[in-house]
């Protein structure tokens, strides 16, 4: 039988002179199209010899050939209607941007800009000018520095001011963020010298100051913002340890990690360091995110000292850390949402923490009143929200779902995550669920179309 079925397989020419796959060769180049339809051909090949399986109908090839050419072409990284109530969801992208970004990115990458030119004088400039001054307005520190995120921000710092020295750090904060990325592992690869003092749960004073030697470079503080200890525990407070490195004449860099510019106590959440709260507390060097807490696009940020700072920007690695004109404006305009006193207003991210129970309730109440109108079993549950992205570990703000008991949660949840939008929700008591507060209120009517989608293919 194969013999038979192997001569109905046609000629890659064949293939091609198909209209249908003339019309592919228009829309997807004629190198991709050919490249496709020999694979296809060789893999129709393969099974028709190795499983003995009839030869598909030339209007079947060319059909499958198009789904192909229209797959590759295809990008991998698409957009996610997020309904998990994570708000930093590290794996969903981060923090979504603002308008105002959104728009102050698309501006410097659709033309050409004054990334490193100055204006002024008509000559070169550089590009790290053009965040530094509102760093320098929101946070009080003397200088600022920009680079790809805080791992490279924490890197840099150490690589720049104490390679082949040591650095003196609390066991209590050897920590392992997202993607088994550790601190130790930031150490030795920074070829800094790692001395661990106290224990895991206490660490005082005296064990800092019994570890100093003249190899010390530097006293780190990593904030631990992806978990919380309790119990008998003790730390040194960031001011002593400024205290101490201004006795010693040592740097202290501080990692916050997130990082943040307003006060979380406010919206009902634990304290979490403010980054001008270590600034005014005389550290060095402080860095943080710009992706999580602050609402930007992906950056680190470093803040601190003007001295230091200057051999930051003078390292050779700032160059190979470097970012790009995107992320500068886009970081420029989250930053300026805080300028105006406006975060609350205009970043999605606070707009999500800020988000009243009520205000919450009312629309998970509208999303069930559609769906029952559709014939879908949805109710109204309490439940809670997390901030997510390693801030504020344990932390959940007051939310309400809506759930759809009786269905197959899991069945229905891969359903949604690979429609068209994709969205993420999560089962909660065999029930999936779907969170308002991660949810843009511009998605709503397409979270709605893509559960009943999701819902009749079931049927």
């Amino acid at each position: 039988m194969s013999h038979s079925e192997l001569r109905k397989l046609p000629s890659i020419d064949r293939l091609l002179q198909q209209d249908a796959v003339a019309a592919a060769r228009g829309q997807f180049g004629h190198d991709l199209t050919v490249e496709t339809a020999r694979a296809l051909l060789d893999e129709t090949r393969a099974a028709i010899v190795g499983n003995g399986q009839p030869c598909p109908e030339l209007a079947e090839l060319a059909a499958a050939l198009r789904v192909r050419l229209h797959a590759a072409t295809q990008p991998t990284l698409q957009p996610v209607i997020n309904a998990t109530g994570v708000i930093i969801h590290t794996n969903l992208g981060r923090a979504p941007l603002s308008d105002d970004a959104l728009a102050a990115m698309r501006l410097a990458g659709e033309g050409y800009s004054n990334l490193e030119y100055d204006l002024g004088a008509g000559q070169r400039g550089s590009r790290y000018v053009h965040a530094v001054d509102l760093l320098r307005r929101l946070t009080g520190a003397e200088d600022a520095l920009v680079v790809n995120n805080n791992a490279a921000a924490v890197l840099l710092c150490l690589m720049a001011l104490a390679r082949g020295r040591q650095v003196i750090i609390s066991r209590g904060q050897l920590v392992e963020i997202g993607g088994g990325f550790r601190i130790p592992d930031v150490l030795q690869t920074s070829g800094a010298v790692l001395v661990e003092v106290g224990t895991t749960n206490r660490t005082h004073l005296r064990d800092y100051q019994a570890a100093i030697s003249p190899q010390t470079a530097a006293l780190l503080r990593v904030h631990s913002s992806n978990f919380r200890q309790i119990g008998f525990t003790a730390e040194v407070s960031l001011a002593e340890l400024v205290t101490l490195g201004q006795q010693y004449n040592l740097p202290v860099i501080d990692d916050l990690g997130s990082g943040t510019l307003l006060d979380t106590t406010r919206f009902g959440l634990a304290y979490e360091p403010r980054v001008q709260d270590s600034v005014q507390a005389g550290a060095t060097l402080v860095t943080f995110s710009g992706d999580k807490l602050l609402g930007g696009p992906q950056a680190g940020l470093i803040v601190g000292q003007h001295a230091a700072i200057a051999r930051l920007r003078q390292h050779p690695l700032t160059r190979a850390l470097r970012v790009d004109k995107t992320t500068l404006a886009g970081l420029a305009a989250a930053l300026s949402h805080y300028l105006r006193g406006r975060a609350e207003q205009q970043s999605p991210v606070w707009r999500m923490i800020a988000a009243q129970e009520s205000e919450l309730a009312a629309r998970a109440a509208v999303w069930a009143e559609r769906l029952a109108e559709a014939g879908l079993n949805a109710h109204v549950v309490p439940s809670a929200s997390t901030v997510g992205g390693g801030s504020l570990p344990g932390e959940t703000l007051p939310t309400r779902l809506l759930a759809l008991p009786g269905l197959p949660a899991d069945r229905l949840a891969a359903r949604l995550r690979t429609g068209q939008p994709a969205v993420v929700a999560r089962i909660v008591d065999d029930a999936l669920c779907f969170d308002p507060r991660t949810v843009l209120p511009e998605q709503d009517e397409l979270l709605l179309a893509a559960i009943l989608a999701a819902f009749q293919a079931l049927l």
